[in-house]
């Protein structure tokens, strides 16, 4: 009898234990989506929210940064890299039960290649010459001159296919192909998933998803000791990351991003259109002490817009190394005096704290800054489309982007010829050890150049729940991808 007894409470121990095991996740994110459309938006929230979550592409970046099949289950590079045939996917439906096709892939990449495109990442479809459907599971891609990149290019946030019925509305409404369908956006607050019981591929372990978005690093931390917030993938208090390691309910969780954080430059704003302004701008910039005391030492400084771990990567911090002496010589020089210029600073941390030593450092060498804090949206209007800024700081978080220095229009208005051939060339270069002198020879150029300030590659600082598994370590691609997220016991 006693044994019965004791089996009938093991087994209900058991099943409460089962009842009560979490399959839902808060994540934290510090800045909102301005919306959900990862391929009209050049917001890195928008893609931290939707990529490999709600939307996919032809291919997809791992964890490792390396890349994989998505929609497209294989791929097949002819004549030397300039035709690529894509094998799809069968049986794949949107969240709104309209099946996928070739024709949805024709509709997204002549969408983004289109002249009135509004895509973030125009240059990645650019070499496109056509695109057409050999079956309902075949696309063949026509590139005007060979790119051995090309699946690399359509991995990216800003390629993931959408269809033609439901694209007008993705902005408010994001209809994908992904393992979790949109369930809600209360705008200022959170996006709610859920899980997509009609997914293709491995079903998720989560049941659904919340991303909480909390701009401020001490709600941030709240939150997190609260347990209000499972996860903050991206924790914008580095301060109290040492106050989380010594908690067993946590894991701290340190890697690298592709975030490369500059002070850019309005390259054709007087007097910043002189490259003696900008050096001196440069050399009165003390990295380490960014670093230090608004990064809490998470971080790696930079000289160029390249990513320490990419393995073409230059050092080239000397070029700009913090010499106030220097940077007041080069101003005389120039014929400048009592200039103060515009600071722009968004919210992330590394920003406005950022700002604050910037600005000090800036004033050691006779330059005055106004500071003006302005919000996402505001910063996206304002200076990354208006144009209307002398300085801003800003982390640049997709992989391997040095190529937006070759656009003229860009916010931050470079785009030198010499600098353009050298991304022409790269762009139809299949061959590695030229590919590495063209990147080298470009990481140079921007520097010598002083095209920006080039402060630091930014770490990727989390905190999770201990109990959580398969958030991603590095951050290879903004993404907060939880495909492969669950609890453990």
């Amino acid at each position: 009898m006693l044994k019965r007894l004791m089996a009938g409470a093991a087994a209900l121990a058991i099943l409460a234990g089962a009842a009560s095991a979490k399959n839902t996740i808060t994540v934290g994110m510090q800045l909102e989506p301005p919306n959900l459309d990862p391929t009209s938006g050049a917001a890195a929230a928008i893609r931290e929210v939707t990529y490999a979550n709600i939307f996919e592409g032809l291919t997809r970046f791992g964890p490792d940064g390396s890349v994989q099949p998505g929609l497209a289950s294989a791929w097949e590079p002819s004549e030397g890299g300039k035709v690529w045939t894509f094998t799809l996917r069968e049986g794949v439906k949107f969240h709104d039960g309209t099946s996928f096709d070739a024709d949805d892939v024709v509709f997204t990449l002549n969408r983004a290649r289109a002249a009135d495109s509004t895509n973030a990442q125009k240059q990645l479809f650019a070499g496109i010459e056509a695109v057409e459907a050999v079956g309902p599971a075949t696309v063949k891609v026509t590139l005007s001159a060979p790119n051995g990149n090309f699946p690399w290019n359509m991995a990216w946030g800003d390629a993931v296919v959408m269809a033609p019925e439901s694209v007008a509305t993705n902005a408010t409404n994001p209809v994908g192909t992904g393992p979790f369908r949109f369930a809600n956006w209360v705008q200022g607050d959170r996006v709610e998933i859920v899980a997509n019981p009609d997914y293709w591929g491995d079903k998720p372990a989560l049941a659904g998803a919340t991303f909480k978005f909390i701009s401020d690093p001490t709600a941030a931390f709240a939150a997190m000791m609260a347990e209000d917030v499972d996860a903050f993938p991206v924790f914008p208090a580095p301060e109290t990351l040492a106050q989380f390691a010594a908690d067993p309910r946590f894991r701290v969780v340190v890697g690298s991003t592709e975030g490369e954080t500059i002070l850019a430059m309005n390259n054709r704003q007087p007097p910043l259109d002189d490259v003696r302004v900008r050096r001196a701008i440069a050399h009165a910039i003390d990295r380490q002490a960014i670093i230090d005391g608004a990064m809490f030492g998470y971080g790696t400084p930079i000289g160029t817009h390249f990513a320490p771990h990419h393995p073409d990567y230059v050092d080239l911090t000397a070029l700009s190394a913090y010499d106030p002496a220097q940077s007041k010589a080069l101003l005389a020089e120039a014929g400048v005096s009592n200039l103060k210029l515009r600071l722009h600073l968004p919210p992330p941390s590394y920003a406005r704290r950022g700002g604050e030593i910037i600005a000090a450092q800036l004033r050691a060498v006779g330059i005055e800054t106004e500071i003006i804090a302005v919000e996402w949206a505001q910063w996206l209007e304002q200076v990354f489309r208006g144009k209307d800024f002398d300085l801003t700081i800003v982390s640049h978080v997709e992989p391997m982007d040095i190529g937006i220095y070759a656009r003229p229009d860009y916010y931050f208005q470079y785009g030198k010829p010499e600098f353009v051939a050298i991304m022409d060339e790269l762009a139809v270069t299949a061959d590695e050890g030229r590919r590495s002198e063209l990147l080298k020879a470009a990481q140079t150029m921007i520097a010598e150049d002083y095209v920006n300030g080039f402060l630091f590659q930014l770490a990727k600082t989390g905190v999770a729940n201990a109990k959580i598994e398969g958030l991603w370590e590095n951050s290879p691609a903004p993404a907060i991808d939880l495909t492969g997220v669950r609890w453990t016991n």
